[in-house]
């Protein structure tokens, strides 16, 4: 078993011991959880230092899995995946330390996540459209039952209506991931293979019938809008921790997507297309904002944020595909990656914050809350350094991350793509004015009717939150690392979609 083999599959040997250990107290299956997701976040580092900055798969491993239609379990990293690895590994640990209070059904609760966080980073690690899909369909069933069996509100409907839509999506993935597979010479779901030699490259008809099924599948999952409408339901009724999962990783899974299959796979037909995903990253930007502007409820507003700020990430992948200067464009989709983990961050952390005014007040209306910053100043902090990395302020990872988008987009020439960019700019506005407004109301007004009920942040709550923002300051003030890792694989990318 090679080193990334053991980083996927660790947090469900974890699982399947704490299932063994029936007598194991719940502070020791948190604390069992929290060690096996360090120890796997510690291995990731190391992997991250051993791959250097070469554009290059390593730490690559292919056996033979299901021969009889060119499937193995074929895994690797590079700096598409590594980032997102650590991202996974990073999340997962501050969920096991956000739960070391969580009382219900505990053993349950770290087995499923520890079952999850297998199945995401081997979806990010898979080199092989079998083994993708199979690992992108169990991150359906582990988040159905974390909504359904440790949410609240209308639970039951939220986790249901998550299900049929994403798994409608995969389904949707399979026929695409089934066209790539016939249309190849020789059939094969290897990804390394079908990069090199495209399928479908003198059939623009087949293509642009795989690209419309897989990029539904992606899309939803993503969300991009009009696909969107499963989200907001699914976080509002879920737990704090599957929430920051769910926004933080599980999304990503679509977006990945794109830049890992969509794009190097189908060039011809994303290049022929990529105005018509220019135009839904730039609704998604636009709407997500102005709904998410019109919100009361805490927990919904930071969902329509999410379809904003991977609007984003739409808009830079559609603007890497039109015609432009190369350079533009890899800058469009280094930002969008580097959108992926900041967005991981700062929703993150937004969620687990909402998370604390639920256990304390059993509501996330903004209405009745204010002047929290007298009660909770260490909570109020923490939720403004959100808001401000959310807005994108410089200094934070949010910038970083739209600033290469917008320069990348509207530098790639052309008066379609700067009038794209143009129209975008008020995504970041409305962002702005409603985290300002969410901050005025809550955090600085006067005292609302539960704010005597919220007290400030447990030290396990603190030790979540606060990495995550440090990660993201880190990024915003020193993103070196980070792009060092991307760029190689976005100018990869980038010549991809160009041949």
């Amino acid at each position: 078993m090679t080193v990334l083999s053991l980083v996927i599959f660790l947090p469900l040997a974890v699982a399947l011991g704490l299932s063994a250990l029936p007598k194991l107290g719940d502070r020791a299956v948190v604390r069992t959880w929290i060690a096996a997701s360090a120890a796997d976040l510690a291995l990731v580092i190391a992997m991250w230092a051993g791959h250097g900055n070469g554009g290059g798969v390593s730490y690559e491993e292919n056996v033979r899995w299901i021969p009889s239609v060119g499937a193995g379990y074929h895994i690797g990293v590079d700096g598409l995946s590594l980032p997102l690895l650590a991202l996974t590994s990073v999340l997962f640990l501050v969920c096991a330390i956000y739960s070391l209070r969580r009382t219900t059904q505990v053993r349950a609760f770290a087995a499923l996540f520890l079952f999850l966080q297998t199945v995401s980073l081997g979806l990010f690690a898979a080199l092989d459209l079998l083994l993708f899909f199979v690992f992108f369909d169990l991150s359906i069933v582990g988040m159905y039952f974390v909504i359904a069996g440790w949410g609240h509100g209308d639970r039951n409907r939220s986790a249901l209506k998550f299900f049929l839509y994403t798994f409608l999506g995969s389904l949707a993935l399979l026929l695409g991931f089934i066209g790539l597979y016939l249309g190849a010479e020789p059939h094969t779901f290897d990804m390394v293979e079908l990069t090199r030699h495209p399928a479908l490259a003198g059939s623009p008809g087949l293509a642009a019938l795989v690209l419309l099924a897989i990029g539904l599948g992606l899309a939803i999952k993503t969300p991009a809008v009009p696909f969107h409408t499963w989200l907001p339901p699914a976080h509002t009724d879920a737990p704090a921790e599957g929430s920051a999962i769910l926004a933080g990783i599980l999304l990503k899974m679509g977006t990945y997507g794109f830049v890992r299959i969509a794009m190097p796979m189908l060039p011809d037909a994303w290049r022929r297309y990529a105005w018509v995903i220019i135009i839904i990253g730039l609704i998604s930007v636009l709407y997500g904002a102005l709904v998410a502007f019109a919100q009361e409820d805490l927990k919904r507003l930071i969902a329509y944020t999410s379809v904003n700020h991977m609007g984003y990430i739409v808009l830079a992948l559609g603007a890497a595909g039109a015609a432009g200067d190369e350079a533009a464009r890899r800058l469009a989709v280094t930002g969008a990656v580097t959108q992926m983990v900041s967005h991981g961050l700062i929703t993150g952390a937004l969620f687990l914050l909402s998370g604390v005014l639920y256990d304390r007040a059993r509501t996330y209306d903004m209405g009745r809350f204010g002047g929290l910053a007298r009660g909770a100043p260490v909570f109020s902090a923490l939720i403004a350094l959100g808001a401000f990395a959310s807005l994108g302020l410089p200094g934070l990872s949010g910038f970083i991350a739209e600033f290469q988008i917008f320069t990348g987009v509207i530098g790639s020439g052309g008066t379609g793509l700067v009038v794209a960019g143009a129209l975008a700019v008020p995504g970041i506005l409305i962002t702005a004015a409603l985290f300002l407004r969410l901050l005025h109301r809550a955090v600085l007004g006067p005292p609302g009717e539960l704010t005597s009920r919220v007290t400030d942040v447990h030290r396990s709550e603190l030790a979540a939150v606060a990495p995550l923002l440090v990660l993201s300051a880190a990024i915003g003030v020193a993103p070196r690392f980070l792009l060092d890792a991307i760029e190689p694989i976005s100018s990869a990318v980038v010549s991809l979609v160009a041949r």
